[in-house]
């Protein structure tokens, strides 16, 4: 067995939907965006736990969001990566759940919940860490999207709408032609001896 065959294998679950193995979900999309989680929840953290030592310093913003962020990690490590969590009993159950979902749910709520951490320390820590987690959010976002149609593909569901037939070349050519030129008028009030 391979090194990527392992990882695959690492990364797959159990009774996975077919929503993110579909055709529209580029293979770097799908693992990038589940390694990004991990690596953003990891950091969340480390530097959650950094931001809770700033209460050495009496600032209890950073305290309440390092708290936070610490939850956020442990939220997406535990959606992203739940076989770091085996001894908990219904973690595996609750990702099964949220990859029954569609993506752009995951990808509102990864977003959202990066937001208070950033808003509470505007640190390098927590803009860096939640970032990561909202920038999974992003590419879940862009999964749920799906891929582009091609150019044939949209024209054709633009005649079916109708649209197609709305703007045509002579109206977009008699817009153009009505167009009243461009005069220049010296500016007011000038000296006329020049």
């Amino acid at each position: 067995m391979s090194f990527a065959e392992k990882i695959t294998g690492l990364m797959a679950r159990p009774n996975q939907p077919d929503q993110m193995n579909g055709p529209d979900a580029p293979w770097y999309m799908k693992y990038g965006g589940r390694l990004l989680g991990i690596v953003g929840a990891f950091f969340c953290i480390l530097f959650g736990l950094y931001n809770i030592i700033s209460i050495l310093f009496l600032n209890v913003s950073c305290l309440v969001s390092g708290i936070i962020q610490m939850v956020v990690g442990f939220i997406v490590m535990a959606l992203e990566a739940p076989c770091c969590f085996i001894c908990i009993e219904h973690v595996n159950d609750l990702a099964t759940k949220v990859e029954a979902r569609p993506l752009w749910n995951r990808a509102a709520f990864y977003c959202v919940i990066a937001l208070p951490p950033i808003i509470l320390c505007p640190g390098l820590g927590s803009i860096f860490a939640c970032g990561l987690v909202f920038g999974t959010g992003v590419i879940y976002g862009l999964m749920g999207l799906g891929k582009k149609a091609s150019a044939e593909q949209m024209r054709q569901a633009a005649v079916q709408s109708g649209l197609a037939g709305t703007p045509t070349v002579s109206d977009r050519a008699s817009i153009v032609n009505n167009a009243q030129p461009f005069s220049f008028t010296g500016a007011v009030g000038t000296d006329s001896n020049v």
